[in-house]
């Protein structure tokens, strides 16, 4: 009798792990699934912004000595 008490004791036990560990997993799926929705919104935000720096950089006018003298000298 004694062996079946703690052999339904351990299996108790393991269950309630596992109902502690679904739990676990369950909070951590929540935070990725987060962080990979605000990854791809940061992704897209630095794409436009590099896109708006790269269109400022082609509007800003050139200085005159940065540029290479033209091909007669």
């Amino acid at each position: 009798m004694s062996n079946a008490g703690d052999l339904a004791k351990r299996v108790e036990a393991l269950e309630i792990q596992i109902t502690h560990q679904d739990a676990a997993i369950e909070a951590l799926n929540q935070v990725i699934t987060a962080q990979w929705r605000q990854i791809d919104m940061l992704t897209r935000e630095l794409s436009r912004l590099t896109d708006r720096i790269a269109a400022a950089e082609e509007s800003i006018p050139v200085a005159p000595g940065s540029e290479p003298p033209p091909p007669h000298y």
